[in-house]
């Protein structure tokens, strides 16, 4: 995966082989919209539904999973950081990632308001 900013928009883009696995292509996010960037995993939650995605506990956890908090998109894998993005004026409430370094990241896209 890698992250790009690029005219106010975090560009996600994916390999194939993480497209194929979170069963979703490359995405694109306003700066605007993204209301908080942080390093904290959520809470686990017992009501989830993947649809669709890839999930192997403590190995992967990919695509698209409805919650009681909302929408969210996953890509996260054993090994690295945890990039949260909460997000306002998406299909998806949050994007959790999993990214070399988080600080970095969290640092660089801040809250916006």
């Amino acid at each position: 995966m890698k992250l790009e900013i690029i005219n106010d928009l975090l560009q996600i883009k994916f390999t194939t082989t993480e497209k194929i696995l979170a069963i979703h292509g490359s995405m694109q996010v306003p700066l605007s919209h993204i209301v908080q960037a942080t390093g904290m995993l959520l809470e686990p939650t017992w009501m989830q539904i993947r649809m669709p995605g890839t999930n192997l506990p403590g190995i992967i956890k990919a695509g698209t999973y409805y919650t009681n908090r909302g929408k969210e998109f996953w890509y996260l894998t054993r090994g690295n950081e945890v990039l949260r993005l909460e997000l306002k004026g998406q299909s998806y409430d949050r994007i959790i990632l999993g990214v070399k370094d988080s600080s970095f990241w969290t640092s660089r896209l801040g809250i916006k308001k």
